[in-house]
Parts: C-alpha cells; sequence; structure tokens
C-alpha cells in the first residue's frame, strides 16, 4: 500500500482545514479534502478529539466520503482512530474522492491522519472551483435536525452540510464553499429562553479562529488556532444570523438599536478581513423578523464607510407544508428551495 499523508501536497483543502502535526483538522461544517484518485483500493484513516471516548453519543463528529459526488461513506466517529473503506476492485480506478465532515465545531472534531491507496495507487490534489462563497450562520447553516422529523432533537449524527441552503447553493453554482457556523448563536447574543443576554453564544467572537468548541486533538483546542485570511479568499461571504439574536431582542426598540450597532460593527470587521468580497445580509428562514433591521445595519454601514459591496436578501419563511426537521429547524425540502432562489439571487448580483 502507498500511504499519503494529508497536506497541501497530496489533497486539497476544503473549508476550513488546517494542517498541524501531521492531521489535517476538521472543525467547522464542510471542512475536509479533495483529491484525484487512481488505483484498485482506497482507505482513510481518521482519529477523533482526546476525549471522544467520554462524549455524549448525540456529539459526536459526522462525517463522509464521496466519490465522484455520489455518497459511499457516511460515519458518526465513536473511537479514537477509524478507518473508512472507501473503494476495492479488482480494476484500475480514476475518480475524484471528496471528505466532509458533515457535523459542526461545537460538539465535534476530527482529523484526517493518512491515506492508504493500492500498490500502483496516487492521489493528487483537484483544482479549485472558478468561484468560492463563505456562509456565516446557525444552526440554519449547520443542518441542524436535518436528516430526522420536528420531534428529534439536537444530535450531530442528524446534521448534514451538504443537504443546507448552504451545501446546495455552493453545488448549484458550482463553487467552493467555506461555513461557519454554530448552532444557538447570533450576532450578539446565543439562544435565549427567558430573556436575558447570552455572552457565550457570540458568533463575531468565533469568525476568525479555524473552529471552536471543546474538541482538542493533541491538546491544542480549535479557537487557538487563528485563521489566515490572506491565504484563504472569497468571491462571497454571506452573512445568517438574526433568528437567534431575536430571542433576546424580540420588538424591543432598544435590543433591536444593540443589534443593529452589533451588526455594524461586525460588518465593518468582515470588510477588514474581506476586502474584495461581496457580502450578503440574510436571515428569513425560521422567521425574518429581524430582516429591516439587518436591512437598516446595512444601509448605516454603507453610509458610514461609503462600501456599494453590501446587499440584502430575505429568505422566504418555512412552510409547514414542507415538513421540519429536528426542534422545527428546515426540512431538506426548505432548503432545497431556498437554495434555488439564492444561487439565482448570487448569480444576478455577481454576474456569473
Amino acid at each position: 500500500m502507498n500511504n499519503f499523508v494529508p497536506n497541501e501536497d497530496n489533497v486539497r483543502f476544503l473549508g476550513r482545514a488546517v494542517f498541524i502535526d501531521g492531521l489535517l483538522r476538521l472543525a467547522y461544517s464542510g471542512s475536509g479534502a479533495e483529491f484525484a484518485f487512481e488505483g484498485t483500493s482506497l482507505s482513510i484513516v481518521v482519529r477523533g478529539d482526546d476525549n471522544i471516548e467520554k462524549e455524549d453519543s448525540s456529539n459526536l463528529p459526522r462525517i463522509a466520503v464521496f466519490v465522484n459526488g455520489e455518497r459511499v461513506v457516511d460515519e458518526v466517529l465513536s473511537k479514537p482512530e477509524t478507518t473508512l473503506e472507501v473503494c476495492s476492485s479488482a480494476e484500475l480506478r480514476e475518480c475524484t474522492v471528496s471528505v466532509v465532515k458533515l457535523s459542526e465545531t461545537g460538539n465535534s472534531t476530527c482529523a484526517i491522519k493518512s491515506i492508504a491507496v493500492s500498490e500502483c495507487g496516487n492521489i493528487i490534489p483537484t483544482n479549485k472551483k472558478a468561484h468560492s462563497i463563505e456562509f456565516i450562520g446557525d444552526s440554519i447553516t449547520c443542518g441542524y435536525g436535518v436528516d430526522t422529523d420536528r420531534d428529534h432533537h439536537f444530535s450531530t449524527g442528524t446534521e448534514d452540510c451538504t443537504k443546507t441552503y448552504a451545501g446546495i447553493t455552493a453545488q448549484l453554482l458550482d463553487c467552493d464553499c467555506s461555513i461557519v457556523a454554530k448552532s444557538c448563536h447570533g450576532v450578539i447574543t446565543a439562544s435565549t429562553v427567558d430573556g436575558t443576554k447570552q455572552n457565550w453564544g457570540i458568533m463575531p467572537q468565533y469568525y476568525e479562529c479555524f473552529g471552536s468548541g471543546a474538541g482538542c486533538i493533541n491538546g491544542i483546542y480549535p479557537e487557538s488556532i487563528k485563521w489566515d485570511f490572506n491565504k484563504h479568499r472569497n468571491d462571497v461571504v454571506v452573512i445568517n444570523l438574526g433568528t437567534n439574536d431575536y430571542t433576546y431582542t424580540g420588538d424591543n426598540p432598544e435590543r433591536l438599536d444593540e443589534y443593529r450597532l452589533g451588526y455594524v460593527d461586525f460588518l465593518i470587521r468582515l470588510r477588514e478581513l474581506n476586502p474584495d468580497s461581496k457580502i450578503i445580509c440574510t436571515v428569513g428562514m425560521m422567521g425574518d423578523e429581524l430582516y429591516k433591521t439587518i436591512e437598516c445595519a446595512a444601509d448605516e454601514y454603507t453610509s458610514k464607510t461609503g462600501d456599494m459591496n453590501v446587499v440584502c436578501y430575505r429568505f422566504d419563511v418555512q412552510d409547514s407544508a414542507d415538513g421540519y426537521g429536528g426542534d422545527y429547524h428546515p426540512s431538506v425540502a426548505t432548503h432545497e428551495k431556498a437554495a434555488k432562489k439564492f444561487a439565482e439571487f448570487i448569480k444576478s448580483v455577481m454576474g456569473w
């Protein structure tokens, strides 16, 4: 067998993936690796975080392997090390292989340790797509509960970012996709049940990190790794945050102002980190109550900075006729409908 280290010489990194200490680390949803494979057999060794055997079953990493776009492996990792058997054939194969972390960073981190191919085999990185989109969001963007129904609660095993509006939009536009999203998070607060502000769940605090959450690997926590924006540029940056903020703001004028000002501050920082990206501000799939406030924030930002490269988009609120995912999150049908419209909007504003 030929064993390959998953570094940039051998694979193309997908989303926010980083290579440290011989491991390609995956934290945020959609992170992974892609390569062209030639050979008769292929297996991939992946490992969980330092405490994976102590994790609750609802907080384990879910990972998938796609061969020429077809899902051939889908596994929830529960051991320190797992070998994913991708293919074994008597005949020589040539195909594109994508390894994608389906679950979110806050509850599950993992890493690709090695890629083994048949003695006559080889792997090389695929080429980047012509365009790239980054999606900043919450549980909706993570794909919370897309593989279950409304009566089931959170589990990483029912999350799948490839079935979300983000993953599908990127597929429809044939774009590379980066996802920076965490359940319960918002611009100024996490989701709250009693109206008090929850400072632990503010997405701008984590945006500049490789990932976040408790899952350290070899003692290194994902939020301790800074993301290099100079090496990773996106044509479009989408902000889909506000659903959780609304549990705090409601229609209270002072809290709406607090959200608006926090949104403006986040836009300013996003532009510093993404100087050439089109920024799209959106909300709506689980409620569009904050959309007008987002429009006001975008207008205020443009007036303050002169930056005309920011636009707003309102998602349709989910329809009960399309069903629900876990805890009334959007179903696959809802995500698919949203993605088709959103992809057309992006094409129109980008001229693609």
